[in-house]
């Protein structure tokens, strides 16, 4: 049905069941107009149908990783490499076939979470007042600003419940002209949920060969797994065994053109103010190779996706939750 995910008919009749997944993405079909389509006009219909379907039961999958810790990265309702490996983790992690496949003992495993798929959001006049602005692509212009917020509603809700701003829009499609007490519908993750904090990891690793950070307990199982954007040819992720110097929310970020080889040789040094739109967004790990550390980013769906100049790059609410877990004491382990 989709790259990468078989669903048997069992497994999707699962992931269907009582969902109410995507109520937004396509109008239904209304009267009897199924009655009088030609042919290709029907077959148009059950292609329109089975992709609905086949994104309401990918939205739900998405959902259950990242409520399980093991997450796909950006909510998208969408296939994809993030979605994988995030499967492969989860399956490895409950001592399943680890094929990045949503088989029928996935889906049994992931739904003894209960909890719904979707979950309503009333639109508040702090969430419309933001303030959001759209930001200058050159960093030069970005130093001069004194914050990097968000660009918009729709980013900003998308960093809330870890979703792409075109899902969100396509889940309320009024979204951008909505007014205050406005309901939405809002993937159920996030601060849609209520969770309790990651435990304490007795290591952290980083694989460069699946681009993901695992927070592993004393038996070296996967506590929770997270997709990772790794370095590149021009900086390699540094092999190796590293500490964790300190954990910095909201960092200011301190740009040295001198650090990154594809630099604007025009640009100089410049400080950054803290937001989510900061070029290592809300958090920073510092570790003891100098220069390096885990962090968030602004671009979430190009995590995992595309290189990194040598840190470890997160979606901002992963790099959070990967915050809140660890200190000083926990090492990390960089490996291919």
């Amino acid at each position: 049905m989709t790259a990468r995910i078989r669903f048997s008919a069992l497994a999707l009749a699962t992931a269907l069941a009582g969902s109410g997944c995507l109520p937004a993405l396509a109008a239904p079909a209304t009267g009897n107009a199924a009655d009088t389509a030609a042919p290709t006009d029907l077959a148009t219909a059950a292609e329109q149908r089975d992709q609905r379907e086949g994104e309401a039961a990918l939205l739900r999958l998405q959902v259950l990783l990242d409520r399980a810790r093991f997450g796909p990265g950006e909510i998208d309702a969408r296939a994809g490499s993030n979605q994988a490996r995030a499967l492969r983790g989860f399956q490895a992690a409950h001592g399943l076939t680890a094929s990045g496949e949503a088989d029928a003992a996935t889906w049994e495993a992931l739904e003894r979470d209960t909890a719904p798929v979707l979950a309503d959001y009333t639109l508040t006049a702090e969430d419309l007042a933001g303030p959001y602005a759209r930001l200058p692509d050159d960093i030069m212009q970005k130093a001069k600003l004194p914050a990097l917020g968000h660009a918009d509603l729709a980013e900003a809700l998308g960093e809330r419940f870890h979703t792409s701003p075109e899902l969100l829009r396509r889940l309320n499609p009024g979204l951008d002209g909505a007014k205050a007490g406005t309901v939405l519908k809002m993937p159920a993750v996030g601060s849609a949920v209520s969770q309790a904090p990651l435990p304490k990891p007795a290591r952290l690793v980083v694989d460069r060969s699946e681009s993901v950070l695992r927070l592993l307990d004393g038996e070296g199982r996967a506590i929770a797994q997270f997709p990772a954007s790794t370095g590149s040819e021009h900086d390699p992720l540094p092999i190796g065994e590293w500490k964790i110097t300190a954990v910095v929310q909201d960092p200011t970020f301190h740009y040295n053109p001198d650090l990154f080889w594809d630099a604007d040789p025009a640009h100089g040094k410049a400080k950054l103010a803290p937001g989510p739109n900061n070029p290592v967004g809300t958090v920073w790990i510092d570790l003891s190779k100098p220069h390096y550390g885990i962090h968030g980013t602004p671009e979430p769906r190009s995590v995992g996706k595309q290189q990194s100049h040598g840190c470890i790059r997160l979606t901002n609410w992963d790099a959070e939750a990967v915050a809140q877990a660890v200190d000083a004491s926990v090492p990390v382990t960089l490996q291919e």
